[in-house]
């Protein structure tokens, strides 16, 4: 059974194969390759918002998550990833289950895992000089699929704080629901924004999908490859 799951979550194994820098030796190098201009020439408010992005990721617990687990191999460096990945997607949807938004130190944590988020999408897109291609787009597709749910989730968790809409949420999955049609530009009217801090949420969120999903997704569009399974030829 163990070799079933190793071979399942870990497919073929790099035996024990070592980058030569870690994840936080690879982001600082990013830092200082955008700083001494080696790939592009940017300046001004182009290179401060670069910078600012590479740097946040020295902030957020995923990188030194990737650190830890890159010790025993690249594998496992992508599945405590995908596990962490998944974990800050089942998070908001407990609090919402479980109606911990009282808590505020919970709602914080929430944040700050949903911040990690918010910068790590545009950090790949633009501040991302020294790093190689993923091992898989395909597998990045997927955990952006995944971060497209947690910034969702998290969205729900927001909106069901206070009474910032029309009328109260009646069952947890109402705020999900809303925040989806709010993602996805819908808009049925059965819910909507009537203070303030509801439509400064409304507005990022629809700004957050906008410029994350849509440009993400046409980042990576054109390097996944098309080739299918069945697109081999037939040498028997």
């Amino acid at each position: 059974m163990k070799k079933i799951l190793k071979k399942l979550l870990l497919g073929k194994t790099s035996k024990g194969f070592q980058p030569k820098f870690n994840p936080i030796q690879k982001r600082i190098q990013n830092i200082q390759s955008i700083w001494n201009n080696d790939h592009q020439e940017d300046n001004g408010i182009e290179k401060i918002v670069r910078l600012f992005l590479a740097s946040s990721q020295l902030l957020f617990p995923g990188i030194y998550i990737k650190y830890w687990a890159s010790k025993k191999g690249v594998e496992y460096q992508d599945l405590a990833l995908d596990f962490y990945v998944l974990l800050k997607v089942v998070f908001p949807i407990l609090i919402l289950v479980n109606h911990w938004q009282s808590h505020q130190w919970i709602i914080w944590i929430l944040i700050y895992v949903f911040l990690e988020t918010v910068f790590y999408i545009p950090t790949l897109i633009f501040a991302s000089d020294l790093f190689s291609k993923p091992r898989s787009y395909k597998r990045s597709m997927l955990l952006l699929f995944f971060n497209y749910l947690e910034i969702a989730f998290a969205y729900a968790v927001f909106y069901s704080i206070d009474s910032y809409l029309n009328r109260p949420f009646f069952h947890w999955f109402d705020a999900v629901y809303f925040s989806i049609v709010t993602s996805s530009s819908i808009g049925y009217g059965d819910y909507h924004p009537i203070t303030t801090i509801g439509k400064f949420l409304v507005t990022t969120q629809a700004l957050l999908f906008l410029f994350f999903v849509v440009l993400f997704l046409n980042f990576f569009s054109t390097k996944v490859k098309t080739k299918g399974y069945f697109d081999h030829e037939n040498l028997e």
